[in-house]
């Protein structure tokens, strides 16, 4: 989300250079952090990447600009891959680190594999980025090469052949997936947040898959198959009725009936079937007992319920707004969609301090049905489709370019991530004291409250701008000053937070995200949480 002053924005030209420079020494001063903190040959790789994903970043802008892509990607920002090729990288480093401290070798391993294929769905990218490049930039084929060619070595002689080849695995899983979603969804993506999000959904798949083929009993949490099985089930059911309606009309009384009687056979045949086998128990009666095993829980459900009806209540007043002004294209303002992030934010704060298990597993059940109505709403299907169309339509920005909404599920992301991301077994020996101790509440922290302040207080006070963009000096510092004080309020209200004067990291992590959010031109509800929970992290 953006925070923007009353004045118009600038041109396309030499500004949004300096913010993608910009934008570029936030990710690498993030990179040498986490490369002192780590220092070993993974690190270094890391650096590597970042080296060789900073040129190429270049190359996809030009592609974007001349419009020689091969999909059609959302025109509103430059290509983000630089800031997106380190994600998972930096994720697997820092687990690994952490899971290593607290004597996991399994989970250590896990951590490496994580950087391994984050790095090799980069460089996949980068490759890609330079083949349909014309003419062909030697010295950046020339760095590429250098930069790919250490990485390779490294994991060559740093994986097991089961490792490798599970790293294989993941990377065809995101090329084919790149070849149908882009297609199926032009304009819903960048470069890097195409690489974000099917590089994330690829290894989810491949996980599950692995999973189910080596399952032994009681190996596992239930609640972890249970966000496997509903992100990969979302994701082939939109597949699915994607290619299907290619051949049928979707917004008939027909093809809506089936719609519905298909993800009903898939869900009850395919979906539920699936998790039995992986918890080795009735889905639905795991569900209803986990919901409702404790009176807390009971109190947190009703509580959530209470604040979705709200969030509806909001929907319906700003629409019934637009309805009796007299222009028809009126917008909600931005303090009216800042009112979503701070409902989340009365969400999210209790059930990480009163019940985390339980917050896991209702965000991931609020993933699958936001993923769903956009499926409704996308495909027309009666009787909501229409209706969803129309209600949504208010909060559309920029980056809503594509015929998908994708900016609420992406902000349930960046909430969720953090919660659904943390190593538990790795946390079970006091391994998440200090800056870590706030892992939990990055999304909150960046997204709920940051984010938040500074688009508020950037579109109503701002007036001094960062070069190059939009985002306003005061925004940010006020962006700041917000996270400080939830932090001490999190001190006070959480009691298993100790932060063990580890001040200073928390305040250069904070101070460093807020300026990633002031320059980058990706989707910050997804990107910023990421970055925080990795810096938290180290």
């Amino acid at each position: 989300m953006t925070r923007e002053c009353p004045s118009p924005a600038p041109g396309p030209g030499a500004p949004l250079s300096a913010s993608v420079l910009a934008e570029a020494a936030v990710v690498f001063a993030v990179v040498l952090s986490i490369h002192a903190t780590v220092w070993d040959r993974y690190s270094w790789c890391a650096v590597a990447l970042a080296v060789q994903a900073f040129y190429v970043q270049y190359k996809w802008d030009r592609l974007l600009q001349q419009g020689s892509a091969v999909f059609q990607f959302r025109m509103s920002a430059n290509s983000g891959l630089l800031p997106a090729s380190m994600v998972m990288p930096l994720l697997g480093l820092v687990m690994k680190e952490r899971c290593q401290a607290a004597g996991n070798p399994f989970f250590e391993r896990f951590g490496i594999v994580v950087a391994a294929t984050g790095m090799a769905v980069a460089l996949f990218s980068s490759v890609l980025a330079l083949g349909i490049t014309r003419p062909v930039p030697t010295n950046t084929c020339v760095i590429l090469g250098l930069a790919g060619g250490v990485i390779i070595y490294i994991m060559k002689h740093s994986l097991s052949v089961g490792e490798v080849i599970e790293v294989l695995e993941v990377l065809l899983i995101f090329v084919y997936l790149n070849m149908i979603l882009l297609y199926l969804l032009p304009r819903c993506f960048t470069p890097g947040e195409a690489l974000l999000v099917l590089g994330g959904i690829s290894f989810v798949l491949n996980q599950l898959i692995k999973r189910s083929l080596t399952l032994v009993e009681s190996q596992g949490d239930p609640v972890d198959f249970f966000l496997l099985v509903v992100v990969v089930g979302m994701v082939l059911m939109g597949i699915f009725f994607s290619t299907l309606f290619v051949f049928m009309d979707s917004g008939t009384w027909a093809s809506s009936i089936f719609f519905h009687l298909m993800t009903c056979v898939l869900s009850l045949g395919v979906v539920l079937p699936w998790l039995h086998r992986l918890i080795r128990r009735n889905p639905l009666l795991w569900l209803l007992q986990f919901l409702f095993q404790t009176d807390t829980r009971i109190y947190l459900v009703a509580y959530w319920s209470l604040l979705a009806t709200l969030a509806c209540l909001v929907v319906l007043y700003q629409n019934a707004k637009r309805s009796s002004s007299e222009s028809k294209k009126h917008q909600a303002p931005t303090i009216a969609r800042k009112y979503f992030h701070l409902i989340v934010v009365a969400t999210y704060i209790p059930g990480i301090i009163f019940d985390r298990p339980l917050l896991y597993v209702a965000a991931t059940v609020c993933l699958a049905v936001f993923i769903f109505l956009e499926y409704v709403r996308y495909f027309r299907i009666k009787p909501l489709g229409h209706a969803l169309r129309s209600l949504l339509s208010l909060f559309l920005d920029e980056r809503d370019s594509g015929p998908l909404i994708l900016t609420h599920i992406y902000l349930l992301l960046g909430m969720s991530l953090p919660i659904w991301l943390i190593p538990r077994p790795c946390t079970q020996k006091g391994s998440l004291g200090g800056a870590r101790a706030l892992v939990p509440y990055a999304g909150v922290l960046a997204v709920g409250v940051g984010d938040t302040v500074a688009s508020i207080f950037g579109s109503t006070m701002g007036e001094i701008r960062w070069p190059g963009t939009k985002k306003t000096f005061e925004g940010t510092m006020t962006s700041i000053f917000a996270q400080i004080i939830s932090v001490a309020l999190i001190l006070i209200f959480d009691s298993g937070v100790d932060l063990n004067y580890s001040y200073a990291w928390i305040l250069g992590s904070i101070s460093t995200v807020s300026l990633l959010e002031a320059y980058t031109t990706q989707i910050d509800n997804l990107l910023l949480p990421l970055y925080l929970l990795i810096l938290l992290m180290a």
